[in-house]
């Protein structure tokens, strides 16, 4: 029988790290003005980086010190990526979600694949509506990074329901090409092939300067350099899935950045659908055929004597602070019935007994004199403490019911006020 001595080992090496004894390091970190300097061991660096391996197996020493330049990663994300390689441990608490997020690229420059991972679930775990709401900006950098395959498959699973969360989005046009490529390669995406045909061509165009909104002013070149800009996305469209009447109004004129083949095959399968083809075309997608589902089988479980189907959905929009409330069928999230009073207990201790260490919770409370639904929103967890915390995610709001026909909802206004963990 073996037994295991980690917390002490952690302890050590992490004091290692802060006495700087014996270092053979030095690693400067960030640009100026906020240059720092950190001081390291080549054994310790070597074997729990992959990235330090590399950089050290071929370093030439000064002094019997090698130096380390790393001006892409600041020095707030480096302290806590260091301390992580020497003792194994990550605190993470009261941090903002879009810093952890900064935190998993440097890691991932770092190629610390154990941090890694473990960053990508919590971010996936802890902080979805936030990933929601940040959607572009997380779907470019996933697909940029190909050891972010849990975000990766995050990201898929929303685009293949929801692929307008992107398609629509406001920097869409940004969008890197193996980014919308993957896109484009999804099969069952639920989205019609003609407005696929539409973003590819918007995207394409935002490419190429001084290009004029009218067509009909294009010269040959024009043509030409949208057609090189697509060229690699335009195999991923099912021609044969647009209909008629779109072909005319909407890929005709753009009939020159297309192969002869492709266009004559796409005439000919109109007018004998029999035809052989010459081109390669990819079949149709895998679209649903009926009206899509709810995300989960069950959105409220068990069913809540409080808030509906609409409050959840309503809840939901405002989570991933959306201009425009979700659909009952849409709705993101599964809401969970952690505690409720009538059955659980109405006192603080009942409530922290069931709801403490649980991130994004919705409390919610009605008024018996007036019938008023009061509620909260916080996406951190609960627990004892005495102490602020700063989150600019959670919010406060009153739901329509009875009298009420508008709900109301309060942001926060001063995050790092946002919530105050009380003794009891």
């Amino acid at each position: 029988m073996s037994s295991k001595f980690f917390e002490q080992l952690s302890q050590d090496f992490t004091q290692l790290l802060e006495s700087e004894y014996d270092y053979n390091v030095v690693i400067e970190v960030g640009e100026r003005p906020n240059i720092q300097f950190f001081k390291g061991h080549l054994a310790i660096l070597y074997q729990r980086s992959l990235y330090f391996r590399q950089k050290l197996v071929n370093a030439v020493k000064k002094n019997n010190i090698i130096e380390i330049k790393l001006p892409t990663i600041s020095a707030k994300f480096f302290n806590i990526i260091i301390k992580y390689i020497y003792g194994g441990i990550v605190s993470l608490e009261n941090f903002e979600v879009s810093a952890k997020f900064d935190l998993l690229v440097a890691a991932n420059k770092l190629e610390a694949a154990e941090l890694v991972k473990h960053l990508q679930s919590q971010l996936i775990k802890d902080n979805a509506s936030w990933l929601r709401l940040n959607f572009s900006r997380v779907y470019q950098i996933s697909f940029l990074n190909k050891n972010f395959e849990h975000l990766q498959q995050f990201c898929n699973n929303i685009l293949t329901k929801h692929p307008g969360i992107i398609l629509n989005s406001d920097d869409f046009t940004t969008l890197q090409e193996n980014a919308l490529i993957l896109l484009l390669k999804i099969d069952d995406l639920q989205i019609e092939e003609s407005e696929i045909w539409d973003k590819v061509i918007l995207w394409g165009k935002a490419k190429i300067l001084n290009l004029s909104s009218n067509l009909n002013e294009w010269t040959d070149e024009n043509f030409k350099s949208l057609k090189i800009t697509v060229q690699h996305c335009l195999p991923h469209i099912r021609y044969f899935q647009i209909p008629g009447k779109d072909v005319l109004k909407k890929i005709k004129p753009y009939q020159q950045i297309l192969e002869n083949s492709v266009w004559d095959d796409i005439i000919a399968r109109f007018v004998d659908p029999d035809a052989p083809i010459t081109s390669l075309i990819l079949p149709p997608s895998k679209k649903e055929t009926v009206q899509l589902p709810p995300r989960k089988a069950s959105i409220i479980t068990p069913t809540s004597s409080i808030i509906t189907l609409l409050h959840a959905a309503e809840i939901s929009s405002w989570i991933d602070r959306c201009s425009t409330i979700y659909d009952i069928t849409e709705i993101p999230y599964e809401f969970k019935l952690l505690f409720r009073g009538s059955r659980d207990g109405f006192s603080g201790k009942d409530f922290h007994k069931l709801c403490d260490n649980i991130p994004g919770t919705v409390v919610i409370v009605k008024i018996n004199i007036t019938d008023k639904i009061l509620g909260g929103y916080n996406p951190l967890v609960w627990k004892l403490g005495l102490d602020y915390v700063t989150m600019a995610d959670s919010f406060i709001f009153s739901l329509k019911n009875g009298n009420m026909n508008q709900s109301i909802l309060s942001r926060v206004s001063y995050p790092s006020k946002a919530i105050w963990y009380d003794i009891e």
